[in-house]
């Protein structure tokens, strides 16, 4: 496993970090699989946990919780998130702060989590959606300030909306937010626009979440793939999605190389950018533990696939269905 520095936090994460959402929530989850195959990612050098208390209302933070107690000898960083008060997912920009993030309920939910987590301190707490017209406001940042002194949050981080990288670089500039997160991969490449440049310019710590683009890039979906009625993704494969996201990685396939996987390509073209600290695919199986991990181990793509791989840029807009 390699490390990078995360930010002016100069933490030493992991490359491959671990998506939690995947854990608690989604149909197909085992509690004992789940846990062999953190464990799995923690023998692997893993020490990087992305979770939410919107994953199945703390459940995955109190796995990661479970974790932490299984591995005192070792830091793990945990990262989790507050959710929205309005429980929409993404905001909207008609939104209003005292609606989503108000100061009291900040900090309810960063007790929440610390009581999911059993810790004493938080190590990123991330809000989980966020618009950029909230830069300016008191509200939140009284918050957090106040969290921060009391010793109960060490580091923050906005969870940028879907295809919205833009929508945090106001409220990076007032120096409070030391992480973003956003959705990075072979065809989300806006974020190299600005908000990478920007995180570079303010050692702002770089999380890459949905690596494989909510299962696209796994290259085993067909336009004839289903999801059970409470499973997550029933709800964002509608077949407007599904058919083009298989129709872009069919047009991939013919340039991984033979003795590559797509994920595993998908992997190592997120970490050829400096910018990025680490990503966060989700891991439910000890096979794909094994398989994402071993991506960490310094070998670069060829600069002229990198460069083949970019001419697959896909910019969305946010619609009903992208959530």
């Amino acid at each position: 496993m390699q490390y990078r520095r995360f930010g002016r936090s100069d933490w030493q994460i992991s490359e491959i970090g671990y998506g939690m959402w995947g854990l608690a929530g989604w149909t197909g989850s085992d509690r004992k699989e789940i846990e062999d195959a953190l464990d799995l990612a923690v023998e692997s050098g893993c020490n990087f946990f992305d979770t939410a208390w919107g994953y199945a209302e703390g459940l995955s933070e109190q796995i990661l919780g479970d974790l932490i107690r299984r591995n005192p000898d070792k830091k793990l960083y945990a990262a989790t998130k507050i959710p929205p008060k309005n429980r929409q997912w993404p905001s909207k920009p008609n939104f209003l702060l005292k609606d989503v993030f108000p100061a009291d309920y900040i900090i309810e939910y960063a007790e929440k989590s610390l009581k999911n987590l059993g810790v004493e301190t938080i190590d990123l707490l991330q809000f989980h959606v966020w618009e950029d017209a909230w830069a300016h406001e008191d509200e939140w940042k009284e918050a957090i300030q106040k969290l921060t002194k009391d010793g109960k949050v060490e580091r923050w981080g906005i969870s940028v909306n879907r295809w919205e990288p833009n929508n945090a670089l106001k409220t990076l500039e007032t120096g409070l937010i030391d992480a973003v997160q956003v959705i990075y991969n072979i065809f989300d490449q806006a974020p190299e626009d600005q908000l990478f440049p920007l995180c570079n310019k303010l050692d702002i710590g770089v999380i890459a979440r949905v690596p494989l683009d909510e299962g696209t890039l796994s290259g085993n979906l067909t336009k004839e793939t289903t999801f059970p009625a409470d499973d997550w993704r029933s709800t964002y494969f509608v077949p407007e999605n599904l058919n083009a996201s298989v129709d872009r990685a069919e047009a991939l396939r013919p340039i991984v190389p033979a003795h590559m996987t797509m994920p595993e390509l998908a992997l190592r073209f997120i970490l050829e950018n400096p910018d990025v600290h680490t990503t966060i695919p989700g891991m439910r199986k000890l096979a794909h533990v094994r398989s994402n991990i071993a991506t960490s181990d310094g070998i670069r793509l060829t600069k002229a696939l990198t460069e083949e791989l970019k001419k697959h840029r896909w910019d969305r807009e946010p619609t009903e269905w992208s959530q």
